[in-house]
């Protein structure tokens, strides 16, 4: 049963941020979607944040302009391989309608298509 993990919705939070599609999310939008969680989260006295992410990939890339050959690229950045499905980020201890305007806000961050879920 535990590979069937990533189907079965929410797990800590009340609230959460699941994919809809597959692919790469950096390190970079992780820690800008994290801050602005946190940003609405300190309202609330007894809120949690689960990043159920983790950027361990290291992903290379040659300059522009460089010759075939000479072996592989330089570290470009880390991003976190995400298959579709994948539950983001979950919170817990806000109200509703917080919840739901701080994840909206956090959509617009992703490259990737996602949709809030709420636990029943």
């Amino acid at each position: 049963m535990e590979t069937c993990l990533r189907s079965l919705g929410l797990q800590y939070g009340s609230f959460g941020l699941k994919t809809l599609e597959s692919g790469h999310i950096s390190a970079r939008q992780i820690e800008a979607c994290r801050r602005i969680i946190i940003r609405v989260l300190r309202r609330f006295p007894d809120s949690q944040l689960w990043i159920m992410i983790f950027p361990f990939v290291s992903v290379t890339k040659k300059p522009k302009e460089v010759r075939m050959g000479k072996g592989k690229g330089a570290h470009f950045e880390w991003v976190s391989a995400v298959k579709k499905g994948k539950m983001l980020f979950e919170i817990s201890g806000v109200s509703e309608k917080a919840a739901f305007t701080v994840l909206n806000h956090v959509l617009t961050k992703l490259p990737l298509k996602t949709v809030i879920v709420k636990d029943d």
